[in-house]
């Protein structure tokens, strides 16, 4: 009996050893994410892009964070990679879009053509999900990283990988944008330097878009929406950049999972903008409440201010 009380305890001292891994500290601050990749060129923040990290029966899907133009996968996210990995989350983040390998330019993404965005985003998907076992992700997007990876869902064979996702400053109701006009200038001047396109693998499970559909409304019509995934739109009237900020506000259609929240209603405080929806309390509780819905969390209504967050 003592024999076994000894292993008892060993066992039970262990699990809680693993159980109580240190927590990261998390800046509530956009502007972290910038110091970051600064103090780091071309790294990934710490507890990200682990590729030996396996999902928990907890959280059993990995969170994949998409950021938006001229981001990165540090830049982007120096409050939300530390606030989901401390509460268990497997989380990854690509940089997408970037116009060169080379650092400083290859911490910019989202610029090049949304095509190669979406391929991109598609290769990242296919490594976690590789890496981890997992069938499906948890996405959440920033700005133009609600958009794109909406492109590899219905298109390039993301259809049923997803089960939440969640969307900071969409704009699902927004016609062709800046990022549209560039990534076309940008493919049509490759085209005739005779620069060729990034090669893409043969994709047996991609589908092609309606012809003669531009990108944005491939990804919009007639819903940018899926069945079986539960989608989170999260706005802040203070948007700069997404103009109206209704833009991002589209109900679903008949059986579709969606909720739209303002982050002002209920708390005056909450002065997010475009950046810095990315970055403050606030805002965390929601994703981690969209993401989790069946252990919700109360919601702070916390003072948050423009660029920086709170």
């Amino acid at each position: 009996m003592a024999v076994l009380a000894a292993v008892v305890l060993l066992v039970a001292g262990g699990a809680a050893t693993a159980d109580a891994a240190p927590k990261l500290p998390v800046a509530y601050d956009f502007l972290d994410g910038i110091r970051a990749e600064l103090s780091n060129p071309g790294g990934s923040l710490p507890g990200t892009n682990d590729f030996a990290c396996r999902p928990t029966a907890r959280h059993p899907r990995p969170v994949v964070l998409v950021h938006g133009s001229g981001g990165g996968r540090q830049t982007n996210w120096a409050t939300l990679a530390a606030v989901l990995k401390n509460e268990g989350y497997c989380v990854f983040a690509p940089t997408y879009g970037a116009l060169a390998q080379q650092w400083p330019a290859s911490a910019l993404g989202g610029l090049g053509p949304k095509l190669d965005s979406a391929w991109d985003v598609k290769r990242f998907m296919d490594s976690v999900m590789a890496a981890t076992g997992a069938a499906q992700v948890d996405v959440v997007g920033h700005s133009l990283g609600t958009e794109i990876p909406t492109y590899w869902m219905k298109y390039l064979g993301g259809g049923g990988h997803v089960a939440h996702y969640v969307s900071l400053a969409p704009y699902w109701r927004q016609g062709p944008d800046d990022d549209d006009a560039r990534g076309e200038a940008i493919a049509e001047f490759r085209a005739r330097l005779g620069i060729p396109a990034p090669v893409r693998p043969a994709c047996p499970e991609c589908t092609a878009p309606p012809k003669d559909v531009n990108f944005n409304r491939a990804v919009r019509e007639p819903t940018p929406y899926l069945p079986s995934v539960r989608y989170t739109n999260i706005v802040t009237r203070d948007d700069e950049i997404v103009t109206p900020y209704t833009a991002g506000l589209l109900d679903g259609p008949p059986g579709a999972q969606v909720r739209n929240i303002v982050v002002q209603n209920g708390c005056a405080l909450d002065h997010s903008d475009h950046m810095s929806i990315t970055s403050n309390r606030r805002s965390a509780a929601l994703v981690l409440n969209a993401l989790d819905p069946a252990h919700p969390r109360p919601v702070p209504c916390v003072s948050v201010s423009p660029v920086t967050g709170g």
